[in-house]
């Protein structure tokens, strides 16, 4: 910012200059009114004593014509009534004095500049005579006078004068300084702070204000003059950024599309890589191409060709929230970059869909042009590590997947694309799965380690596929929870449970629980407690029978959410259980805010207990952290006899696994529980 210091300033120099001219006249002024001042002193001192003088004249003649020393003595201690009389005598000079005396002097701490003024004392006298018409002499009256008194006077009133004159001086220099400051140097001052706030970039779009008062002077003048200036800079700059920037553009990016080109693309390719490889997050590289475009040109000519090549570039922007960057490589190629990926099936759902909307015909002059693409993948850092090497690769694997089909997309490393293409098929299995009556239950008991009665069963689901056959939970349940089927499945869950229960109740086994499990994405669902209460009373069965059991990771992602529902959950008077305890956000804090009942240890943790000092300390922990809080403890995999009677020593309620049974039917259910109530209580 333009900044005059204040040293430099011109209101300072000017005060200096106008201070020091008016202070030298004030002081030049009042020297000459000290001076004449200190001659009508000297005159008042001399006419003082002549007074005095003339005064005591009769009283002093009679004394020293009678010779009468008592009345001279009244008329010397009439004389020193004065306070300036230091000494008086009557008497003839040739003779003692018929009466005289003197007074020291004072000693004010002014007596050096009174002394040097007007001396140390003045003398004077008057001849004492006869009465006409002898006139005959006597003698004389002496008087000596101190001019200390006088001086003090003089002084005071030359003070005064001084500083009249100095004040006079400075209240010039201050009128005359605020006249030069309101008329100049304030406006100045605006103008440069005015100059200060412009961006040098853009120097014409803040105008200096013309200053009220100011338009038909110097300054007005000057400030059009500033803005003419500032206004032919800007054009001048604008003209040549637009032809630098239009230049540039040319250079970095395709012509009729206006995207990114192959450089460019690079360039932001690699600052995406460092901030990727920084985060340590994955990054994919689609290169799609569109099949067959040479019969667009030839059927329909290169106008419609192009017309066709910027309505892709339109219909792949519509992916500009999920991808970081979109170029045309040339052709009929483009290049996109995808940030922040974890699993690659999120690239490959994005490209199928890109090619599902690359397939819709495309209106042009009339006609309906209809083409096919083909995406080649690759992924960051796992098939390189270079923003060249990933998009060469990428361009690569669509070339190659062309010479074995179309309108398709294929990864570079071919184990990954299988992978994707399974995930994709089986989650549009998946959507069928329960129109088909592929979803079935099985139920694991769970057993209380105090008197080995079998106190409940959990519910879990089981997808048998028409083609692969049975398909791992772990692999449908998040392929489920990714494309929200989830919330279906989950009721059915609920209700074949629920179902269940009420035919084991009705058989006479009321003393079982059926638990239940909520995935995150049914935790989060606002219809769930609703949902819930509506199979509870479709059942009639007894709301405390029912268990509920959440992950810690499904109540992190909003732990306030899933307080509330589950607040709402145990309102409805089910029982909550946390699952999987000890594997994800373990903390006191968020299980003092919750309303859980139980507690389950996974089975991580049991795996190796009779011989990991590790894990021990985890389930004893565990065990005694849900005893303090008031909730039973129920583990799982339970696989020997030694861990049931090491979690049974330890304090934990419930046990759960193969120890005591696989997952089982119903049917295969009730024939375990009446062969182990056998074993245990009637043999």
């Amino acid at each position: 910012m333009l900044k005059v210091s204040r040293r430099h300033s011109l209101s300072i120099k000017l005060l200096k200059l106008v201070l020091m001219w008016a202070l030298l006249a004030g002081m030049l002024l009042s020297m000459g009114q000290i001076l004449f001042d200190l001659r009508i002193e000297r005159e008042a001192i001399n006419r003082d004593a002549k007074q005095i003088l003339a005064m005591f004249h009769d009283p002093a003649s009679q004394a020293i014509f009678s010779l009468d020393k008592e009345m001279a003595t009244q008329v010397i201690e009439g004389l020193f009534a004065n306070e300036a009389v230091h000494f008086a005598a009557i008497g003839h000079p040739d003779e003692p004095p018929l009466a005289s005396r003197k007074r020291p002097l004072s000693t004010p701490p002014y007596r050096f500049i009174t002394d040097l003024l007007f001396g140390v004392e003045q003398s004077f006298s008057i001849p004492l005579r006869g009465r006409a018409p002898y006139n005959e002499y006597y003698g004389e009256l002496r008087l000596t006078l101190e001019t200390a008194p006088y001086g003090q006077k003089f002084l005071r009133y030359s003070l005064i004068i001084l500083i009249s004159g100095v004040l006079r001086a400075l209240a010039m220099a201050g009128a005359l300084y605020l006249v030069y400051h309101v008329l100049l140097t304030r406006p100045l001052a605006r103008i440069i702070d005015y100059i200060a706030h412009i961006n040098p970039e853009q120097p014409g779009k803040m105008m200096i204000p013309m200053l009220p008062g100011q338009e038909r002077n110097e300054l007005g003048l000057w400030i059009t003059k500033i803005n003419e200036l500032l206004h032919s800079i800007e054009r001048n700059r604008n003209q040549r950024y637009e032809a630098e920037a239009n230049m540039q553009h040319m250079a970095r990016h395709d012509q009729l599309t206006g995207l990114p080109n192959r450089s460019l693309l690079l360039e932001q390719l690699a600052r995406i890589l460092a901030e990727a490889r920084r985060r340590q997050h994955g990054v994919a590289v689609l290169c799609c191409g569109l099949d067959d475009f040479k019969e667009v040109n030839d059927r329909f000519g290169y106008q419609t060709g192009d017309s066709v090549l910027v309505a892709v570039a339109e219909r792949l922007h519509a992916h500009s929230g999920r991808l970081i960057s979109i170029a045309r490589l040339g052709g009929d190629q483009f290049a996109l970059v995808v940030g922040a990926v974890d699993e690659p099936y999120e690239v490959a759902e994005l490209a199928q869909q890109i090619l599902d909307e690359l397939g819709l015909p495309f209106p042009v002059n009339n006609s309906q042009v209809a083409i096919q693409a083909t995406i080649g993948i690759t992924l960051f850092p796992d098939d390189g590590l270079d923003a060249g090497k990933l998009l060469q690769k990428a361009e690569q694997t669509m070339m190659l997947a062309k010479t074995r089909s179309r309108n398709r997309y294929q990864f570079y490393i071919a184990s990954v694309d299988s992978e994707m293409r399974d995930r994709r098929e089986l989650a549009a299995d998946l959507r069928n799965a329960l129109l088909r009556n592929e979803l079935h239950l099985v139920y694991q008991p769970q057993v209380s380690l105090t008197d080995h009665r079998v106190v409940g069963v959990e519910a879990l689901v089981r997808w048998h596929h028409p083609e692969r056959g049975l398909v791992p939970p772990d692999l449908f349940i998040p392929l489920a929870e990714q494309s929200g089927a989830i919330i279906a499945i989950g009721e059915w869950v609920l209700d074949q449970a629920c179902r269940q229960l009420r035919d084991w109740h009705e058989a006479g086994r009321t003393h079982l629980r059926m638990s239940v499990n909520l995935s995150t994405v049914q935790l989060h669902h606002p219809d769930l407690p609703e949902m819930v209460t509506q199979v509870l009373q479709r059942y009639g069965l007894p709301r405390a029978n029912l268990e509920l059991e959440v992950t810690e990771t499904g109540l992190m992602e909003d732990i306030h959410a899933a307080a509330r529902h589950l607040n709402e959950l145990k309102s409805i008077g089910v029982q909550i259980a946390l699952d999987d305890f000890g594997t994800g956000y373990s903390s006191l804090n968020y299980l003092r805010r919750l309303p859980l009942d139980k507690i389950k240890i996974d089975k991580s943790f049991t795996g190796d207990l009779l011989t990991a000092p590790d894990d021990q300390t985890i389930v004893r922990v565990i065990i005694q952290l849900g005893r303090n809080l008031g909730m039973r403890v129920i583990a799982e995999g339970v696989e020997s006899a030694g861990q049931q009677d090491y979690l049974s020593a330890e304090g934990c309620d419930v046990g759960q696994g193969y120890f005591y049974s696989r997952p089982l039917t119903a049917t295969a259910l009730i024939e375990w529980l009446d062969g182990y109530e056998r074993e245990h209580y009637r043999g």
